[in-house]
């Protein structure tokens, strides 16, 4: 008979611990299905087919006869042979240049604060950057044949006479007040034969001008008509009528340059 060997408290638990276990995982075996056991019922169920790939599926690419109604199809929806919007918004920006052109014209009797305010002051010499007078000074009526320029800052007295005296257009000669170092006294000279003339003349040439920049919009639209005719996305019907409605508006721009010239001139005679 063997001898008795000593066994510690902790080790027979261990090991009769492990015994039950042993024993309870056997009956669960027995009585558990066998899908139970494999497949935990947390588990999601697996795809039954694979997907290998998910990218979207690729287009045809398209011929040239694809590309080529697409290009024409927009181009038809785009162009519109009786939208002159373009021509009637170049037509007004060519009469309102007209008008502020006009407006700085003088013959010595008649004069137009707008052009003193408008016109550009380099604050420092030689320098690119400048300023208008209008944003430096304020220019006032004083009475008779002469303006007041009441300047905001000293500093900027001295580069507002240098830049009146080297207009040539206004052949003007500041001169600043006595009792007020800011206030600079602008005497228009009376009208001469040699001045009205010489303004009549430049508002002849400004309305040439005018009427250059009218033609210059009839030729774009001109253009854009060509292009819509040679690639038959117009009627000749709709392209005779455009022509016309066209010639119409350019009429009417022309007219109107003549009737703000004539009003110019005749202000300027007068003077």
């Amino acid at each position: 008979m063997l001898p008795q060997l000593p066994i510690r408290a902790h080790v027979l638990r261990r090991l009769i611990s492990g015994s039950a276990t042993r024993t309870e995982y056997q009956l669960i075996l027995k009585t558990t299905p066998l899908t139970q056991t494999l497949i935990p019922k947390s588990a999601a169920p697996l795809p039954l087919q694979r997907q290998f790939s998910q990218t979207p599926l690729l287009l045809k690419k398209k011929g040239r006869a694809d590309r080529e109604e697409a290009v024409s199809s927009q181009s038809n929806e785009a162009e519109d042979p009786y939208d002159f919007s373009t021509l009637e918004s170049s037509i007004e920006k060519v009469l309102e240049k007209l008008k502020n052109d006009l407006s700085k014209l003088r013959t010595g009797g008649r004069f137009n604060p707008e052009v003193l305010e408008n016109l550009r002051v380099h604050l420092v010499k030689d320098s690119k950057t400048s300023e208008k007078l209008g944003d430096l000074a304020q220019v006032l009526p004083k009475g008779g044949r002469s303006l007041m320029i009441l300047v905001g800052e000293k500093d900027h007295v001295k580069p507002i006479i240098s830049a009146i005296q080297g207009s040539k257009d206004l052949n003007l000669q500041p001169v600043q007040d006595g009792n007020n170092a800011a206030q600079l006294n602008v005497p228009i000279p009376p009208p001469t034969k040699e001045s009205r003339d010489l303004a009549l003349s430049a508002a002849s040439k400004t309305g040439d001008t005018a009427n250059v920049g009218i033609r210059n919009a009839r030729a774009a639209l001109q253009k854009r008509l060509r292009a819509m005719e040679i690639k038959k996305t117009i009627r000749p019907d709709d392209l005779k009528k455009a022509s016309k409605e066209m010639e119409k508006i350019v009429e009417k721009g022309v007219a109107d340059v003549k009737k703000t010239v004539d009003a110019a001139r005749k202000g300027m005679e007068q003077a």
